[in-house]
């Protein structure tokens, strides 16, 4: 299986999430670690390599901070499918609601479309060469009864073809020339796509759960027969619908399932969010919804020690997904859940609360950074925006102090805070501040339209 962390150590996969996350070096150090150690468990020796289990991290910090942010860029460092669920979502077995197993057929479901995208994409050229065949024959149809045969290489333009089929096939490579160059792409054609003639099924039968469901609708979808209509498009629409319809049927299902199958086993990450949400705030027993909450936990034991679940795709087993479990734990601590689920998760890692350097560090050095952001919007306006220092730390210091005297929402604080700030420019664009403005955004215009809210704090409350 290719996987681009073959050449990357730990050092490496943190200076990667340090493109994107600011400070928490704990929380990177471990997770690059448990990355690491996917890649040296496909390395080992046979006789010891289906015993290695990764070592699942609880993450333990408040909303904002990166808990989130760390698991889904580590994913995609890893090339591997992810999948991130919450965990108050579910309910023990005999409630009404989403089982705990779901988190298993998601994460399968994202490594399958991750296979058939990269599928896909080896067979474009093909699939693209039999699509301008088939706009071809929409523009000019073939002469019937007649196979293909090398078009006429007179030289003479002006010397008649000997017969129908050869004007016929001098016609169809002009214009092949022609969809080539793009010159008939608003030009509309009728083609055949596919369309589902699977009807709704309805409400799950009684006992049946969702993987059979799902099985049952797969099976009767493969024995009904393809329906196809006909559209009237552009070319340049056509082009887009038939690509896929092409690009799908060059790719062997069977083939995906299997890769995806074993990329997920092996490479998946499941992130299990609100884990705190589940823990018991006391340790005594009794009624209420504690009992669903231990039922939950006691659900998610086998799947995070090892089981197997049934997907359409096939039977999964996950011994090997890395799972990552998240929390802030303000109300439950860690050792309120259950001691079997405790265990599962060995490896802790805190994750610090953000200061006003960090906001300041988030502000500017990112590659996705919030700034970066809003001058790319302006920028497909032709309106070039910038931010000064000054103004990027008097941010950074509202949004620390608005945090602190509100409510504390870590690095999501941002988005309200600059939401605020560039409301009237965002509005104005492109009606009144047209193409080639230059706006800088320094800090006196910060002060100007947030100070008044942040000093009225009932005001802030609301706004910010």
């Amino acid at each position: 299986m290719a996987n681009k962390i073959v050449s990357l150590t730990p050092a490496q996969i943190v200076a990667e999430l340090d493109k994107y996350i600011i400070g928490q070096k704990d929380a990177k150090r471990n997770v690059a670690i448990a990355l690491r150690n996917r890649w040296r468990r496909m390395n080992a020796e046979e006789s010891i390599k289906g015993d290695i289990v990764p070592n699942n991290i609880l993450m333990i910090g408040a909303t904002g901070v990166g808990k989130t942010e760390i698991a889904r860029r580590l994913a995609k460092i890893a090339d591997a499918p992810f999948t991130k669920v919450e965990a108050s979502k579910f309910t023990e077995v005999g409630y009404v609601g989403r089982d705990v197993e779901s988190m298993v057929r998601d994460l399968v479901e994202q490594s399958v479309n991750m296979v058939k995208t990269r599928m896909k994409e080896e067979v474009k050229q093909k699939a693209a060469e039999m699509v301008e065949d088939i706009i071809l024959d929409a523009l000019i149809p073939p002469i019937q009864g007649r196979t293909h045969s090398p078009v006429s290489t007179s030289a003479d333009p002006n010397v008649m073809p000997d017969n129908d089929y050869e004007l016929n096939e001098r016609t169809r490579e002009k214009f092949r020339e022609k969809i080539r160059n793009g010159d008939l792409e608003d030009r509309k054609i009728e083609i055949r796509v596919s369309q589902s003639s699977m009807p709704g099924m309805g409400v799950m039968g009684p006992g049946m759960d969702e993987a059979s469901m799902m099985n049952i609708q797969e099976m009767i979808s493969g024995m009904m027969p393809k329906k196809t209509k006909k559209r009237k498009v552009t070319i340049a629409e056509a082009r887009k619908i038939l690509l896929e319809e092409e690009a799908s049927k060059l790719i062997d299902m069977d083939e995906v399932k299997e890769e995806a199958i074993f990329k997920a086993e092996n490479s998946g990450v499941i992130f299990i969010d609100e884990i705190d949400k589940v823990a018991s705030a006391s340790n005594k027993g009794g009624g209420g919804p504690d009992v669903s909450r231990e039922g939950v936990q006691r659900d998610l034991l086998p799947i995070v020690e090892g089981s197997t679940v049934n997907t359409k795709y096939g039977i999964i087993n996950t011994d090997h997904i890395l799972f990552i479990a998240a929390g802030a734990f303000h109300v439950a601590k860690p050792s309120d859940l259950i001691p079997e689920l405790q265990g599962r998760f060995p490896i802790r890692v805190e994750l610090n609360s953000l200061t006003k350097d960090d906001f300041y560090q988030i502000l500017k050095f990112p590659k996705n950074a919030l700034t970066k952001q809003y001058e790319a919007l302006l920028a497909s306006e032709d309106v070039e925006l910038t931010f000064n220092d000054e103004a990027l730390d008097e941010i950074a210091s509202i949004a620390f102090e608005v945090n602190t005297e509100v409510e504390n929402i870590g690095a999501r604080r941002l988005h309200t805070v600059m939401s605020r700030l560039l409301n009237d420019i965002l509005f104005d664009v492109p009606d009144k501040i047209g193409a080639n403005a230059h706006i800088v955004v320094d800090r006196a215009m910060v002060q100007e339209k947030l100070s008044g809210m942040v000093k009225n704090r009932d005001l802030s409350q609301y706004i910010l």
